[in-house]
């Protein structure tokens, strides 16, 4: 799905596990109206289950600020006003009555929205237990599948857009599995009960705007506009503000459906990818293997130099593979020094765009990859290793404040203050700054504290 930058409902940037259940994932995070939507915890597995719960931003000033506090829910009896309220603005804008009368007259307060968007989960699921659904053997064998039978759909936006068909179908099949899986809420319904009784009632209403003006073209008529409980519709997950922005009627039916051409489904998403940057004929990057003495506190992504360089300081493939030729490579290590390590590059920082998660993007081009039939991941994840829950990351930003490394807000998120305080820690005891919180680091990080007291 995709998002508004200004918005950002989605956590992240790379995490170490991933929520079982999430807010408002964001899809695609990017302006002037990003493409892709909401991405909601009611799509399941990775069309399905939401990315991991990163930060952006600084820790607790970004998911605390901009998803602001959870209102008291409101009586379900003031809905009705609340719509009146919303035509009247509309109207005001220039929205059409018959558009409003389409929209309104049958407008449904969705109480299930409101406990969807209210859920806060404390339980987190370790990126390779994500990485497992999200490149699942049947998820690869049905996107070789679907890229054969729409060959001429992906090979017709890769043209246009440059973006390669596996891309694009990768895309689809974390979104919707490949249109299995877009969600049920009809969209309108959905951001309605938001703006009223949600926590990004603005965000819901600029949303709303945007689907009145789908509306209004003819896109698509309001009982087929569905998707998830968060906004993002069909089977690539737009927000109706990155829809309107880049949408494509590919098929030349005069509409643009991203619910059931799938022709204007693989342009709108080529679209959106090349409008936020994507280079032609450029990799996305490659597993690699990192020397015994690697920095790791460089594995952050944000660290970035030449393939070239990198390989000078001992970075190699993990198999007969040259390493991609990148320009501004970075290196990820999302499992900490015990796992596998990425060298990604631009493109992969535009597929980023779309889910700023790195969880996500790593699914998106694990998954291309597999479609196109090259191996998966070589080395071996550290699967006997507990990451942690909400609460004892909470308790782990608590005694890294304590001892002085400025871990930012506790709110349960490993964003980047967090990850830079845990890795300053590490560097301090000798051990890989990697800034993968585990539970003997945890441990570690407890003792330490309790002998400040």
């Amino acid at each position: 799905m995709v998002l508004i930058s200004t918005v950002t409902l989605s956590v992240r940037s790379f995490v170490v596990a991933v929520p079982l259940v999430v807010f408002l994932a964001a899809c695609a995070t990017h302006a002037p109206a990003p493409h892709a939507a909401a991405r909601s915890a009611s799509v399941a597995d990775p069309a399905v289950e939401a990315p991991p719960a990163e930060s952006n931003g600084q820790d607790g000033d970004d998911v605390a600020a901009k998803a602001s506090p959870t209102p008291t829910p409101r009586n379900a009896a003031g809905f009705a006003d609340w719509v009146a309220g919303f035509r009247a603005r509309a109207a005001a804008r220039g929205v059409d009555a018959t558009t409003l009368n389409a929209a309104f007259d049958d407008a449904e307060y969705l109480p299930r929205v409101v406990e969807l968007d209210n859920r806060q989960p404390e339980f987190n699921r370790a990126i390779w237990d994500y990485l497992d659904t999200a490149v699942s053997a049947t998820r690869v064998t049905n996107g070789r599948a679907k890229l054969a039978a729409h060959r001429s759909a992906a090979d017709d936006a890769e043209r246009r857009y440059g973006v390669p068909g596996n891309i694009i179908t990768a895309i689809w099949g974390m979104e919707s599995n490949y249109g299995a899986n877009f969600g049920h809420y009809e969209t309108i319904d959905a951001l309605a009960t938001l703006g009223y009784d949600g926590r990004r009632q603005s965000f819901a209403e600029n949303q709303l705007y945007a689907a009145m003006k789908i509306l209004s073209n003819g896109d698509i008529p309001r009982d087929r506009m569905r998707g998830s409980w968060a906004g993002a519709m069909g089977n690539t997950q737009f927000i109706p503000t990155s829809f309107v922005a880049y949408a494509v009627d590919a098929d030349g039916d005069g509409r643009r459906d991203i619910w059931g051409s799938i022709p204007d489904t693989m342009a709108s998403t080529a679209n959106y990818l090349a409008k936020n940057g994507w280079r032609a004929g450029q990799s996305w990057g490659r597993e690699v293997r990192l020397p015994a003495d690697f920095d790791y506190s460089q594995a952050d992504g944000d660290t970035r130099q030449s393939s070239a360089a990198w390989a000078t300081a001992g970075v190699r493939p993990i198999d007969d593979r040259s390493l991609p030729d990148l320009a501004n490579a970075g290196i990820l290590a999302p499992a900490g020094a015990a796992g596998p390590a990425f060298m990604v590059g631009h493109n992969y920082r535009v597929i980023l765009r779309y889910n700023n998660a790195t969880a996500y993007a790593l699914g998106v081009a694990l998954l291309s990859d597999r479609i196109d039939g090259e191996p998966g991941v070589q080395a071996a994840w550290p699967r006997d290793t507990a990451v942690l829950s909400n609460s004892q990351t909470r308790a782990l930003q608590r005694q890294l404040n304590a001892l002085g490394y400025g871990a930012g807000t506790p709110d349960g998120i490993m964003g980047p203050n967090t990850r830079s305080a845990l890795r300053r820690f590490q560097r301090d005891r000798g051990l890989p700054a990697d800034g993968f919180a585990t539970q003997d680091l945890l441990q570690a990080v407890t003792e330490a504290a309790g002998r400040t007291y």
